[in-house]
Formats: C-alpha cells, sequence, structure tokens
C-alpha cells in the first residue's frame, strides 16, 4: 500500500513536469527547503524521480534562515541521506519584518524578502532553477486571496522565469493536494521542522485554508474544478475591457 501510494504521488508530480517542461537535461534546480511537510515531500520525490527518469538533473537544497531558532540538523541530515547539497542561509529577515518594520501583516514582505534570498543564493551557486513546493491548495488560496483582497482573478503558475535573477522556478506539485502531500509524508515517514514564526496560524493565508477547507466539505469536488479551470481559462468567458473609461462624476453632476 505504502509503495502504491507512492507510485502514485510520484507519477503526479512527473505528470506536472512532463506538461509544464518543468525540467530539462543539465538542469541544476535548488529547491527550497523550510522544514515542513510540504518541502520535505518535495524534496524527497524529485530525488527519487531523478533517479528513475532518463533526464540528468542536480538538485541543492536551500533553507533560507530568518534568524530565529531552528533545528537545522533535521534537514541537514535529511538531505545528507540523499546525497544532496545543503545551504543553510543565514539572513537578517526575522529582525527586518518583526521588529525593524513592526509589520502589521508581515506575510508580503516577509515572502518578498525571503524570495529575493533564496533567488540570489541560487543565482550564486550556479543553479538555474528553483523548485518550491506548492501544491493545488496553495494555487487555490492564492486565488481567493487575490479575489477578496485585491478584486482580481489570478494566481500562480507552475513555471516562472524571474528576469532579475536568470531563474526558472517550478512548482512540480501542483497537481496535488494538501491532503495528499501530508498523507505521503505519514507513509514514508519524512521529518518535518516545527514553524517558530510568530504569526504562523494566524495569517490571511490560514484564513484563505479554512475558506478552501469548509467550502470542500460542502462541495467534495471543489479542488478538482479548481484544477481544470486552472487548466482552461478561456478570457472570453469574462467580461471584455471597457471601451472606454469615464471619469468618476463630482457629487451633483448628472453628465
Amino acid at each position: 500500500m505504502k509503495n502504491s501510494y507512492l507510485k502514485w504521488f510520484k507519477g503526479k508530480v512527473k505528470r506536472a513536469i512532463t506538461n509544464y517542461g518543468m525540467i530539462e537535461d543539465g538542469d541544476r534546480i535548488a529547491v527550497g527547503l523550510s522544514g515542513g511537510k510540504d518541502s520535505m515531500a518535495l524534496l524527497h520525490v524529485l530525488n527519487l524521480i531523478r533517479r528513475e527518469v532518463p533526464v540528468n538533473y542536480r538538485l541543492h537544497a536551500i533553507y533560507i534562515n530568518p534568524g530565529w531558532p531552528v533545528d537545522i540538523g533535521v534537514m541537514e541530515k535529511f538531505c545528507h541521506e540523499r546525497e544532496v547539497p545543503f545551504t543553510n542561509k543565514i539572513t537578517d529577515i526575522g529582525e527586518v519584518v518583526f521588529y525593524e518594520r513592526n509589520e502589521k501583516n508581515p506575510c508580503a514582505l516577509c515572502a518578498n524578502l525571503r524570495r529575493g534570498a533564496i533567488n540570489n543564493t541560487a543565482r550564486d551557486l550556479g543553479l538555474n532553477k528553483l523548485a518550491l513546493g506548492h501544491h493545488l491548495d496553495d494555487a487555490i488560496e492564492t486565488f481567493f486571496m487575490s479575489l477578496i483582497f485585491t478584486g482580481q482573478f489570478r494566481t500562480f503558475s507552475p513555471v516562472t522565469f524571474m528576469d532579475r535573477s536568470g531563474i526558472t522556478l517550478i512548482r512540480p506539485m501542483i497537481y496535488l493536494t494538501g491532503q495528499t502531500v501530508e498523507t505521503l509524508v505519514g507513509k514514508e515517514n519524512l521529518p518535518v521542522v516545527k514553524s517558530l514564526c510568530p504569526v504562523n496560524g494566524e495569517t490571511k493565508r490560514e484564513e484563505m485554508k479554512n475558506l478552501v477547507s469548509g467550502l470542500s466539505k460542502q462541495y467534495p469536488e471543489l479542488r478538482t474544478r479548481f484544477l481544470t479551470a486552472f487548466q482552461t481559462l478561456d478570457p472570453t468567458n469574462l467580461w471584455p475591457p471597457m471601451v472606454r473609461r469615464h471619469p468618476v462624476s463630482k457629487r451633483g453632476d448628472d453628465s
């Protein structure tokens, strides 16, 4: 049962990689490691897949250390057992976000700083791609965050080329749900490092996670429907651009 689940899981990852051309022969791939279940599962599976496919690629795990205590040893051992190089990039992101800037909504700034740090680290290490552990639930939650807080239909793409760093960002677990990732972590007995972020579990992202979870209980096919929608988006089904934008009328102006 364990091996069949792993085979099914790897099949989903391989399909995403193939469908979106994520990995090519000779790629040097940074894997963003946080110690959480998603990134640990991603590194584990990419390491297994590279031994099974005719495409030759290398992996290098990178942890962006925000400056607060974390059990680095667990991640180092995890990578060492898989013969994957590990880089612990120490930063002052935690200090900047929570003390210098004292952000009321720190997640956006933290994410931007970590993104810049991991892109620069990957580039300095001579890596050309960055794999992140985002899955289908993350894409759906991002969609709702964009819709509710900015009024836009947007989510992230399976593959994104970043001009500034020259790094291509890939998300190989995009066809999998958060629950399937959690199940794999349990079946494979993968270690997980507890997040010590001061706002862990109290973010807008967590609100969206709860929203998607609630909707899925009422509509069990929600995640599958979203995956289909993301893959088959037809802009003609939405409103066309306005022909002419009228200025906002002043109070008392009948025009």
